[in-house]
């Protein structure tokens, strides 16, 4: 089983503090970010550290391949992201945001 299932929320003191994320068994995901009223939703791949997520839906429109990578520790994920859609995956966790397991 993948660690990375569950809902995590984005720690306080970050730029999103409060959107969340929710990895299901079955490859799917979905997210909120409820003060700018943004829902996201599409498919993920896990392989070792690295993940590629398909974001097919979007409140704004913005979908496609976010490559990234994350850590996890105890109830603690790290992820760094592409910051655009088809973007190259991000080298470092220099930009990552830090979200914990609800």
């Amino acid at each position: 089983m993948n660690d990375i299932i569950g809902k995590w929320v984005q720690a306080e003191g970050q730029p999103y503090e409060g959107l969340w994320f929710e990895f299901s068994p079955d490859g799917t995901f979905k997210a909120e970010y409820e003060p700018m009223g943004i829902t996201s939703s599409g498919t993920y791949k896990v392989d070792g550290n690295l993940i590629d997520m398909d974001q097919t839906a979007h409140t704004f429109g913005l979908v496609g391949e976010f490559k990234g990578r994350f850590s996890l520790r105890d109830d603690s994920l790290k992820i760094a992201l592409s910051s655009t859609p088809q973007g190259d995956r991000p080298e470092d966790f220099s930009n990552a945001r830090v979200y914990h397991k609800v």
